[in-house]
């Protein structure tokens, strides 16, 4: 038998039902429209987005549906006619978008919805949702990675958010070059390569540090990885060295000045012997940390508060808006918002990254109603996602990620300066 994943169709605001009443009434509900989700800016500071979730806005629109219990809530909440008509709502229109992975820019056409108005509009605050979150912790992710360079990033934050968030924040930072997660739910749905061995508790558990090590040793063999720093770390790294041999495969520093202490376990290791033992931090750490420690004898990050959070940046401000609607004669007509400071661009948009011969990335070049000039060195950023009403751009999460780092690669130096700045290429309207 074939289980039915959960409806998501209460997954979004009260205002939805109301606008699909109304239209409903005034049969306005039926015109074709496109809607556009976009960024208006990047979060400030930053230099390029990252796009995430794309996967799960894809398994969601496929959950979207009103079956006898969603109905039942929604019986004080919209008329009779609205809910026969949401009992057989299935979307049956055109998704296209960038594609998870690839980096993004000030009004970047990130998802592009083709649809009646009805069918449209209802996927709003459900789009909005998974984008706005899981962007902003690949985002967040990136720099990290980057910042990082060839030494691994770990994902261990789910203890510092929702635990549905934890999951998806765990699979945007995979996305987004984390080698590896500590949450097993994430392991689960998406195959997210899971790590993890002791924490402090391990160690007061025991009556001395030396017996916590021989148990975590005696379990999980000479290459775990040891926690020093819950007493007195020099004496630590001596026992552990003791207890697990030269091959010891890591010690875990969680506290105090991480750059002095992982220099001074470096010597501490290579005189006991064990200079293949890695030296693993944690503790707080977000992309500035980490490039603090780039001339540190660091071997690897583990990232928990500072990357669920998208490091300050929680959500990346994407907006879901009608951009181009039928009018009464049945043609398409573009339509934008006007208000001061969030203004849209009306129309339909196609999108190319411009490039030079050399593979550097130099505009974001946004098409209203046509196809950017591709000059011959320039890449088509749309996709198709969804082609009438079925999913045609699911992909694996290792194609996600191969994608991001070569989306990366492509833009200019500037991406590697942690510091504030404004977006590494202009974003330009044909």
């Amino acid at each position: 038998m074939t289980s039915v994943s959960p409806s998501t169709a209460l997954l979004t605001d009260h205002y939805e039902l109301t606008m699909l009443q109304a239209a409903l009434r005034s049969g306005a509900a039926h015109r074709r429209s496109v809607f556009e989700l976009f960024p208006r800016r990047l979060p400030e500071g930053r230099r390029y987005g990252v796009v995430a979730g794309v996967g799960r806005a894809l398994d969601a629109i496929e959950s979207f549906r009103f079956d006898d219990e969603v109905l039942t809530v929604l019986e004080d909440v919209v008329d009779t006619p609205t809910l026969e008509w949401l009992a057989s709502y299935r979307f049956s229109g055109d998704v296209w978008g960038y594609a998870e992975g690839e980096t993004y820019f000030p009004y970047s056409p990130l998802l592009i919805v083709e649809s009646t108005f009805a069918e449209a509009v209802l996927l709003e605050t459900l789009l909005l949702s998974i984008y706005n979150h899981d962007s902003a912790v690949a985002s967040a992710a990136s720099r990290m990675t980057l910042a990082a360079g060839d030494r691994p990033c770990i994902e261990m934050g789910s203890r510092r958010t929702h635990e549905d968030a934890a999951v998806a924040s765990a699979r945007a930072a995979y996305v987004a070059g984390f080698a590896a997660s500590s949450n097993l739910a994430a392991r689960q749905r998406y195959s997210v390569p899971t790590t993890g061995t002791s924490a402090h508790s391990f160690t007061l558990l025991h009556d001395t540090e030396a017996d916590a090590f021989r148990a975590q040793v005696a379990s999980l063999g000479s290459a775990t990885t040891l926690l020093v720093d819950t007493y007195d770390v020099r004496e630590a790294v001596q026992q552990a060295v003791e207890v697990a041999g030269p091959d010891l495969g890591a010690v875990r520093l969680d506290s105090g000045d991480l750059a002095v202490l992982a220099a001074e376990v470096r010597v501490q290791l290579d005189g006991l012997g064990a200079t293949k033992t890695r030296i693993i931090v944690t503790s707080d750490l977000d992309e500035y940390a980490i490039a603090a420690l780039a001339a540190a004898p660091v071997d690897g990050y583990g990232v928990g508060t500072e990357l669920v959070t998208g490091s300050g940046h929680p959500t990346c401000g994407f907006v879901y808006k009608l951009v181009a609607r039928a009018s009464d004669a049945g043609e398409m007509v573009s339509v934008a918002k006007r208000s001061v400071d969030k203004a849209s661009v009306g129309g339909r948009k196609y999108a190319l990254r411009r490039l030079t011969s050399a593979g550097v990335a130099e505009a974001e070049v946004i098409g209203i109603g046509h196809r950017p000039d591709d000059d011959g060195d320039d890449r088509a950023l749309l996709v198709p996602l969804v082609r009438d009403g079925e999913v045609v751009g699911r992909e694996s999460l290792e194609a996600a990620r191969s994608r991001h780092l070569t989306s990366r690669s492509e833009l200019p130096v500037a991406i590697q300066q942690m510091s504030r700045g404004e977006p590494v290429i202009p974003t330009v309207h044909e």
